[in-house]
C-alpha cells in the first residue's frame, strides 16, 4: 500500500478501534442494566413475560427518528438493535422460537429478524405443529406465514388463527427471493423440482419458460425441499440462498421469482395482549349473516369512526351454505378511542367477532 495513502488510513483505523471499544463497554453496561430490570421485577414477584413487543418497538423507532445516528441508516439501526434486544433479552431467559423447518426457511429467517439471534429456534414440520407447541408451552413466540404478495393469503394460517386462542404480537414482512439449487450446480440429470406450493405457484412463469417439462412437486416448506435435494442429485430445490448455505448446495438459478418485488409478511404469535405504541394494527375475523348489504353495514363502524382498513381477506365458513369468514386488518390499538368505538359497534351488530390481537406496525 502506498505510504501517504496508509499515513492516512492509520489515525482513522485507530479512532474506529477506540469507537468499537467504547461501543462494547456500552452494551456491556446496556446488558447489566437488562440483568437489574430482571432482578428488581423478580424481587418484587412481578416475574412477567420477557417479551414486550410495545417496549421493543419503541425503542427501535426512537432511535431511527434521532438525527444523533446520521448518517447510520434506519434499516441498520432496526437490524442492530434487534439483535442488541434480543441478547439482552436473553441474559433474563431465553425465548422459544417456533416456526415452520428444516433449517434454512424462510420463516427461520423471519424469526430471526423479528426477536433476534438470541433466542432458542424450534423447527416444526408444519404450520399446525407452530400454534401446538405455543398454545401448549413449549414456545413462547411462533413465527408463520399469512400472505404473499403474488399468490394472496396463506389459507391454513387463517383457517388455524380461527379456532386458536394465541394473539398476534407482531408482524414482519420480508422480501423472497426464490434460487434453483442442485446438488451440482447445474440441471444434470435432474427430473423433478420440488418446494412449497406457494413458491411453486410464484415461480411458475418462469419455471415454464425455462423448463417446462420438468416435473414439479410440492412439499411441506422450501427447507425441506433443499433437505430433500441434498440427499438426491436427481432433485432441484426452490428455496432462498440461507437454505442453499445450510444444505450444502450449489445455486443453479438466482431471482426466479416471477414478481421481482415478491414479499411475504409473517405475523408472530403468542399469549401476551401488547399495550399500544402509537403505530399499531389490529386484526380481527368478522362473520355476518347472509343477506343484501350485510357486508357494507359490517364495515359502516369503520368508516363511521375514521378507522382505516388495510386487508381484507375472505375464506368460506364451511357450513355448505356459501358462508364466509372475514379477516380483517386496521390501523391503530383496540385500546385507542376510534378503534374502540369501532370494534364495540361492530360486536354488537356481526355474527362472529373475533379480535386476534393490536401488535407494533413493522
Amino acid at each position: 500500500m502506498d505510504e501517504s495513502l496508509l499515513a492516512k488510513l492509520t489515525p482513522l483505523r485507530e479512532r474506529i478501534d477506540r469507537l468499537d471499544a467504547q461501543i462494547l463497554e456500552l452494551l456491556a453496561e446496556r446488558a447489566r442494566t437488562a440483568q437489574e430490570v430482571g432482578e428488581v421485577k423478580h424481587a418484587a414477584n412481578a416475574d412477567g413475560p420477557v417479551l414486550r413487543p410495545e417496549r421493543e418497538a419503541q425503542v427501535i423507532r426512537r432511535l431511527q427518528a434521532d438525527k444523533r445516528g446520521e448518517p447510520f441508516p434506519p434499516e441498520a439501526i432496526a437490524a442492530v438493535w434487534t439483535e442488541i434486544i434480543s441478547a439482552c433479552r436473553g441474559l433474563e431467559r431465553v425465548l422459544t422460537v417456533a416456526y415452520l423447518g428444516p433449517q434454512g426457511s424462510f420463516s427461520e429467517q423471519a424469526a430471526f429478524e423479528q426477536f433476534g439471534h438470541a433466542v432458542q429456534g424450534l423447527q416444526c414440520p408444519s404450520f399446525d405443529e407452530v400454534f401446538r407447541v405455543v398454545e401448549a408451552g413449549q414456545a413462547d413466540v411462533g413465527m408463520v406465514p399469512v400472505e404473499n404478495s403474488t399468490e394472496g393469503a396463506v389459507n391454513r394460517t387463517l383457517d388455524l388463527l380461527l379456532g386458536s386462542p394465541l394473539r398476534i404480537l407482531g408482524e414482519r414482512s420480508i422480501e423472497v427471493r426464490h434460487c434453483l439449487m442442485t446438488q451440482s450446480g447445474t440441471m444434470d440429470g435432474v427430473t423433478r423440482v420440488l418446494a412449497h406450493p406457494q413458491a411453486l405457484a410464484q415461480c411458475q412463469g418462469w419455471l415454464g419458460r425455462l423448463y417446462p417439462t420438468l416435473e414439479r412437486e410440492a412439499v411441506s416448506s422450501n427447507a425441506e425441499a433443499a433437505k430433500l435435494a441434498s440427499q438426491d442429485p436427481t432433485v432441484a430445490a426452490i428455496a432462498g440462498d440461507a437454505a442453499a448455505r445450510s444444505w450444502q448446495l450449489e445455486i443453479v438459478a438466482a431471482g426466479i421469482q416471477d414478481d421481482p418485488h415478491n414479499r411475504t409478511r409473517f405475523l408472530a404469535l403468542g399469549k401476551i395482549d401488547t399495550l399500544p405504541t402509537g403505530r399499531d394494527k389490529t386484526s380481527l375475523i368478522l362473520a355476518v349473516n347472509n343477506r343484501a348489504g350485510a357486508v357494507y353495514e359490517m364495515l359502516a363502524p369503520l368508516a363511521a369512526n375514521g378507522v382505516s382498513m388495510t386487508r381484507f381477506e375472505s375464506r368460506p365458513a364451511r357450513t355448505g351454505h356459501w358462508e364466509y369468514f372475514f379477516y380483517v386488518d386496521v390501523l391503530g390499538h383496540r385500546d385507542d378511542p376510534p378503534v374502540a368505538r369501532a370494534l364495540s359497534a361492530l360486536e354488537s351488530q356481526v355474527a362472529f367477532f373475533k379480535v386476534l390481537g393490536s401488535y407494533p406496525a413493522q
